[in-house]
């Protein structure tokens, strides 16, 4: 590797990471690769990074709360709670494509065997909930909302939302994204007392807003 500062060396060992990450899976992804990957030794990813599991942690975590900070910020543009929950929707990044939620996936599934990643996916699971919640509790506050427990609440939306998710990128062929846009966004209405059609998507498209 040319020469860096140690904070951009680190930075680039958990970009490569990640890149391996999204090409093989976390289960798969080894310092071996990682050093291959950088064009480097295995003993200079060691020297940065205390443990794989340490690495594998801090690469989700970029990934994840880049797209948790990306929602949050498009989010607070919105002009009231509902329109804030109909942001949530267009811009629910943590899925917004494939890679999304399989890096989602694969996180969950090697959460128990890795201890790290498990802390780092609850902490960056509960604030997606979080988001909803606050969203839930303004509503309520003011009227537009008819919710007893916003925290439940929160939780079974996002569930039902990573689920439909989850089945589109296992199985695309069963359940497309229009479903997964209808479904979640009507189960959503249920849970919360609108409306139907009160959370369909905004005219304009995320990123685009004035």
């Amino acid at each position: 590797m040319a020469r860096m500062t140690p904070d951009d060396r680190r930075a680039a060992i958990i970009a490569a990471t990640l890149a391996v990450m999204q090409r093989q899976g976390i289960a798969a992804t080894t310092v071996r690769d990682v050093a291959a990957e950088l064009d480097a030794s295995s003993g200079l990813i060691h020297h940065y990074m205390t443990s794989m599991d340490e690495l594998i942690a801090e690469a989700f975590e970029r990934a994840a709360g880049a797209d948790l900070l990306a929602t949050r910020a498009l989010v607070e543009q919105g002009q009231g709670p509902l329109e804030q929950l109909r942001f949530f929707f267009d811009s629910y990044s943590r899925a917004g494509d494939d890679f999304g939620m399989q890096l989602w996936l694969d996180a969950w599934a090697e959460a128990a065997r890795r201890p790290e990643l498990r802390q780092t996916s609850q902490r960056l699971n509960q604030a997606w909930q979080q988001l909803i919640r606050s969203i839930i509790e303004d509503g309520v506050r003011i009227g537009v909302m008819n919710c007893t427990d916003p925290v439940a609440a929160a939780w079974r939306i996002l569930s039902l939302l990573d689920g439909l998710h989850l089945q589109e990128v296992a199985h695309g062929d069963s359940v497309t994204s229009q479903q997964v846009t209808k479904w979640s966004r009507h189960g959503a209405e249920i849970e919360l007392g609108l409306a139907e059609g009160t959370l369909a998507s905004h005219p304009t498209a995320p990123g685009e807003l004035t």
